[in-house]
């Protein structure tokens, strides 16, 4: 399946950007290119900058983004798709090769993915973009780059759930339920931090600074927590028999936010014992 990360008008404007550090263009795929080729391709994936974008390497395209008309065979095409599994870059790149026709001529394109578990290194040395150069990683470089992938690594339940907000989480229940709970009333007492900086102490939101729900804040004070985590529930289901195919005598879901979880089996364990 082809997976179109650009359009193709989206190409041409960056085929023809020549100050882009997502661009890096090559007249033909012979001599030293194929290494320097994999240079770049090892900066985009390192994505130095977090620009989080693809980057771009275009074959049959001069310095100055025209197109040299060079033969886009699928010879070509499987050379450049095999950088992805001949390792010599690790980890390996997640890359997409495609031939596109851009301003009046056949262009191979490699688009790159900036890789999760930087950072990347081609021959054991790791490239980065430098404007609209690469280079050789510093020990600070890679210390950011390490960094991102530590980031990235996180638990499950502390990572947010980017498309949901602040206000998808009870200040009720958090205020006079978790707290309460959680610290010693002379210590909450003392505390004057703000509602956000509680939130984010506790790892209920991502930070101060990007308030999101993580997915234990989620679970612990979401108002609606199936509507991020769908399986954000426990299923109760009691059979008269041994066989999952015999009467049902009782059946429930419990939901909603972690107590009301925790109270609605309770509840219904007891109705049973």
């Amino acid at each position: 399946m082809t997976m179109n990360i650009y359009t193709d008008e989206q190409l041409k404007q960056l085929m023809s950007d020549l100050e882009s550090d997502l661009v890096e263009r090559k007249e033909s795929w012979t001599g030293d290119v194929p290494q320097k080729g994999r240079e770049a391709i090892c900066a985009f994936a390192n994505d130095l900058a977090d620009r989080q974008q693809p980057g771009v390497l275009f074959v049959g395209v001069s310095d100055n983004g025209s197109p040299v008309g060079l033969d886009i065979s699928d010879e070509l095409l499987r050379t450049l798709a095999d950088i992805k599994t001949d390792g010599k870059i690790l980890p390996p790149p997640t890359i997409v090769v495609q031939k596109s026709y851009l301003e009046g001529a056949d262009i191979a394109v490699v688009i790159v993915i900036p890789s999760d578990a930087p950072p990347v290194r081609y021959k054991g040395r790791i490239w980065i973009r430098l404007g609209s150069r690469r280079g050789i990683a510093t020990a600070q470089d890679e210390r950011i780059l390490n960094e991102k992938r530590r980031h990235r690594d996180i638990p499950f339940d502390a990572q947010p759930i980017e498309s949901s907000t602040i206000n998808d989480l009870s200040k009720t229940i958090f205020e006079q339920e978790y707290l309460p709970h959680a610290f010693a009333d002379d210590v909450l007492r003392s505390n004057e931090r703000s509602y956000e900086q509680r939130l984010a102490a506790c790892k209920m939101v991502d930070s101060l600074s990007d308030t999101v729900p993580t997915v234990v804040g989620m679970l612990t004070l979401g108002r609606q927590p199936r509507d991020w985590l769908p399986g954000a529930y426990v299923q109760f289901l009691r059979i008269d028999g041994t066989e999952l195919t015999d009467e049902i005598v009782d059946v429930m879901e419990a939901d909603g936010d972690l107590s009301q979880v925790i109270i609605g089996l309770d509840q219904e364990l007891d109705s049973h014992n």
